[in-house]
């Protein structure tokens, strides 16, 4: 009985959970695209000016990185910023005009920790329903069910009594 319960709560945990990532994952992709805009404004800028003193961007970034410190420091996080800006517009890429069921596929492009941190904080968790939040909502409830139910039967192989053999 115990067992089932148990089972019962991970399946509606696993429910509630996953039933909230279509719309976890479409702030995700709206604020992922805000920061792919900002960044590209600023690259856009750094090779405005290279190109204003006739630099492009990899020779800029060279002759920046050979200047003092402030300059060095400055080029390698116009680098950073450059790489992320990369990263961050083939993730939006992939994401854009994505339902759902896709995004879950390409969750995995959803790795950008401030972008997750600040979409989390915006997330205001809420009753599926859509197809989608229904669908994820059942597969969240068997996933859970399922997890929980293998871990009991895990426990319960452990903690089995022997019966001692008598001939």
């Amino acid at each position: 009985m115990f067992a089932k319960a148990l089972s019962l709560a991970g399946g509606i945990a696993g429910a509630v959970g996953l039933s909230q990532f279509p719309e976890f994952s479409q702030q995700y992709a709206q604020r992922l695209g805000g920061a792919v805009d900002e960044l590209a404004r600023v690259v856009e800028d750094f090779d405005a000016d290279a190109s204003d003193v006739g630099l492009n961007r990899d020779e800029a970034l060279s002759q920046l990185s050979r200047g003092g410190s402030l300059a060095r420091a400055r080029a390698a996080t116009m680098a950073a910023t450059i790489a992320r800006h990369q990263k961050l517009s083939a993730d939006l890429a992939a994401l854009e005009g994505a339902g759902p069921f896709t995004r879950a596929y390409f969750a995995t492009r959803m790795t950008d920790s401030g972008i997750a941190e600040r979409a989390w904080q915006a997330y205001k968790p809420a009753v599926p329903t859509t197809f989608e939040g229904v669908t994820f909502a059942g597969v969240g409830y068997l996933t859970g069910l399922l997890l929980v139910g293998a871990a009991l039967s895990v426990l319960r192989r452990l903690f089995r009594r022997r019966r001692p053999v008598t001939t």
